[in-house]
């Protein structure tokens, strides 16, 4: 019987990158050995957490390398761990559309005024992406060309998703503008 995938960009299975998430996970430590907290497959799901300092260049890599192609930024998020050091986790989901490939990266920022650099240059899904997560949980996110409130109004006091976020706060009652 004839192989229908001839022709079709897929001819020689051996000549394209591996789809094996532990593969990806051994290319990203390899060239950021310092760079690379700790890698896992919980659920069979590639994780990897890297320090803030390194998210940038880390994240340009996953991107640009033709071994990975991580070309969508699909979520970001963050974990507020009240009680432990450090306190919040921001993570990223990345999809490869080409190799059909997702990996977690997370990143634990500093708890007294936690930031990390911002990938809306990167992504542009990130703009607005980030600024939900400030709005959220008040991560700020160094060099983002518009980081304001998304989902709460500007006069909304303190970040609702924190864990120490006061249940029965009451906030300014504000009205239309004229």
């Amino acid at each position: 019987m004839e192989d229908r995938r001839t022709g079709m960009g897929i001819d020689n299975p051996a000549e394209k990158p591996a789809r094996d998430p532990s593969l990806l996970l051994g290319i990203l430590s390899e060239a950021f050995p310092e760079g690379v907290f700790e890698t896992g497959l919980p659920q069979g799901d590639a994780l990897a957490i890297v320090p803030p300092e390194q998210l940038l260049r880390v994240m340009e890599f996953l991107k640009h390398d033709p071994r990975l192609q991580f070309d969508m930024l699909a979520d970001i998020t963050a974990v507020d761990y009240l009680g432990r050091k450090p306190r919040f986790d921001v993570v990223y989901h990345l999809v490869s559309l080409p190799l059909g490939q997702r990996l977690r990266v997370k990143v634990r920022p500093d708890d007294t005024e936690p930031a990390v650099d911002s990938l809306a240059a990167l992504w542009g899904s990130a703009n607005w992406l980030e600024r939900e997560v400030w709005d959220m949980f008040g991560i700020r996110f160094i060099g983002h060309p518009d980081l304001k409130r998304i989902l709460m109004y500007e006069q909304f006091q303190g970040h609702p998703l924190r864990k120490d976020y006061p249940i029965r706060k009451r906030q300014p009652l504000i009205g239309p503008k004229n």
